[in-house]
């Protein structure tokens, strides 16, 4: 019974931190439901509270379901938020720092559900429009307790006893947080006052006329602070890199601040010109994960209570220059982004039977390289304790000492988000999820939850490695079909006797890693067998693309002397076995994929 008793306080913990992460989700899509409703004046569809049906009938609005959507988001939250500040009241109301935001969240969402009944009763007049404006800052306010709940409850032992702001850095985190606070308000006043047509085009309104279209100040007093917001978080960067390089938290919510803000702005400017009217709620969304992400930044550098001279001491140990730019490139992985980068390019060729257009196959790879970099970096992060244990790693940037594992984590959060606008912004916004599919496919599925708990790690991890030509022929053609799916295949079946053939030769390595790999777990013939029977199904998936419209003779020859040569090194490392047979087909795999990609571009170019 004592040890339940112990135990209470841990289980109530966890039971916190879900609860919270899950009311703030809910909330932050149920402010970027409303954002887009109050930009497109679609709330005045809806015309009674909670079921919509004041009238009589259902709505016909084209925003009906975002209305539902965010009735529903209502009703959803509620029922976390009232168990979270139980649970902060039964366990937590003597540690103020947990409680009160969570108090104070519930609080604010009790009367912004007020207000939202209120307006519902509200014709559109110049009352209602200020009710929206307090409507949206309540809910901003909301979410920002629930971040600083969220940070209290995962780091209940922070050094501090209450947020304190005496260093540089830490100051500045909360500059830019009112800062952000402040452009949120000023856009949704922009929206309540429905002035966006008063001011149109980018940077500056293209229609400028201050004394006949009085809005455009309201206008360009929000544009002016989105340039004012821009500089706090990009300083705010700049110093995380130097002064905050052991606080991994801190120096990943920075730049995670950066790329959101940024990329909501690149979102806006691409809305201003004419960009289509769907990524609004992206747009939306963005904003608010930025304002997010500066609320939690906010509190955690008020609990890290760091002074002036912890922040000029570690400023003064970073490292700069060539070494480090290289560190960051060995981040990324480059040699398996490169050959991934082939297979997105050769999905953009075979699928639109030509060769793109310049900028768009840039974008497109620029992208690639980031997802697939980022996820890289990512990985790299995790697997931190592992690759120092292993001979081929221990070199690696982050277990080697030359960078922290913040700057490793920041860096590959940074590029991979960064990743995802880039294509939304300059190809389609298929490929962007597609893309941002393979990250989390990657990070999530296979770095987190397969590679170190089951033998088919790199089987079903092969999945993540699959998506980048399916990238490519989404970007090229905006669209998937069933042809698009066997180049997901073949790289699918392609993976795991590239990389057990490496597990052969650096099975010691994975084993004192405590990484199941196929060698490890059930021995070096089990592997050799398996690398045999997966690349025979390999090598029979390429023949028959020709039957389902992919491929013509030219692809067939060479399909069919690349599958001779990788199935003879494959038989081999299967009769014969040993390191050096197994390293050959890990190189010799690498080069089949490549050269295979190469061989069905030429034919569907010819």
């Amino acid at each position: 019974m004592n040890e339940t008793a112990n135990n209470a306080p841990g289980r109530a913990a966890k039971q916190l931190q879900w609860l919270l992460l899950a009311a703030g989700g809910l909330i932050f899509l149920l402010i970027s439901a409303g954002g887009v409703l109050s930009a497109t004046a679609g709330g005045s569809a809806c015309p009674s509270w909670s079921t919509c049906l004041g009238s009589g009938a259902l709505p016909t609005s084209p925003n009906s379901p975002i209305i539902y959507a965010q009735r529903a988001l209502v009703l959803a939250a509620l029922p976390f938020l009232l168990g979270a500040a139980w649970l902060a009241w039964k366990h937590f109301r003597h540690q103020p720092r947990v409680s009160l935001p969570v108090f104070a969240a519930l609080l604010f969402f009790g009367v912004q559900i007020g207000l939202g009944a209120g307006m519902t009763w509200l014709p559109l007049f110049e009352p209602r429009r200020g009710l929206s404006l307090a409507h949206t800052l309540l809910a901003l306010m909301t979410l920002a307790s629930l971040a600083f709940a969220a940070v209290n409850a995962f780091y209940p032992a922070a050094a501090s006893a209450k947020l304190r702001f005496r260093s540089p850095f830490a100051r500045l985190s909360l500059a830019l947080f009112l800062s952000l606070l402040a452009l949120m308000v000023s856009g949704a006043a922009v929206n309540a006052f429905g002035s966006q047509a008063d001011c149109t085009g980018w940077l500056l309104c293209a229609n400028l006329d201050l004394h006949g279209q009085p809005l455009q100040w309201l206008h360009l007093f929000h544009r002016g602070w989105v340039a004012l917001s821009a500089l706090f978080a990009a300083l705010a960067l700049l110093n995380a890199r130097k002064s905050e390089r052991s606080q991994t938290a801190i120096i990943t919510t920075t730049t995670a601040v950066f790329v959101l803000f940024f990329a909501q702005a690149l979102l806006g400017a691409r809305l201003v010109q004419g960009y289509p009217a769907h990524l609004l709620w992206l747009h939306q969304s963005t904003a608010v994960a930025a304002w997010a992400a500066a609320a939690a930044l906010t509190a955690l550098t008020g609990l890290a209570g760091r002074s002036a001279a912890d922040e000029r001491a570690e400023a003064r140990a970073a490292a700069g220059g060539k070494g480090l730019l290289k560190d960051f490139l060995l981040l990324t992985k480059p040699i398996v982004v490169l050959l991934l980068l082939v297979t997105t390019f050769a999905g953009m060729v075979i699928g639109a039977r030509a060769l793109p257009p310049f900028s768009l196959a840039f974008w497109t790879l620029l992208g690639g390289f980031l997802a697939a970099g980022g996820s890289g970096a990512i990985n790299q992060y995790i697997d931190r304790a592992d690759d120092l244990r292993m001979q081929r790693t221990q070199k690696r940037p982050i277990p080697a000492g030359r960078l922290t594992p913040g700057e490793g984590l920041a860096f590959g959060v940074g590029i991979a988000l960064a990743s995802v606008y880039i294509l939304v912004a300059f190809v389609n916004f298929l490929a962007a999820m597609l893309s941002l599919a393979g990250i989390i496919y990657y990070v999530l599925l296979y770095s987190v939850f397969l590679k170190k708990t089951t033998v088919q790690n790199i089987v079903i991890g092969g999945g993540a490695g699959a998506i980048p030509p399916l990238v490519g022929w989404a970007a090229a053609t905006g669209s998937l079909n069933v042809p698009a799916l066997f180049l997901f295949a073949i790289v699918f079946l392609w993976t795991p006797p590239h990389f057990w053939a490496l597990a052969l030769v650096r099975r010691k390595d994975y084993a004192r890693a405590g990484v199941p790999m196929l060698p490890v777990v059930r021995g070096e013939k089990e592997t050799r067998s398996q690398i045999m029977l997966y690349t025979l199904e390999l090598v029979a998936l390429t023949l028959l693309l020709p039957l389902f419209g992919l491929g013509g003779s030219i692809y067939l020859i060479g399909a069919f002397v690349l599958g001779a040569w990788l199935t003879l090194a494959a038989f081999r490392v299967w009769r014969q076995g040993g390191n050096k047979l197994a390293w050959k087909m890990y190189r010799y795999s690498s080069m089949y994929l490549m050269f295979l990609f190469l061989v069905l571009m030429v034919d569907r170019l010819i």
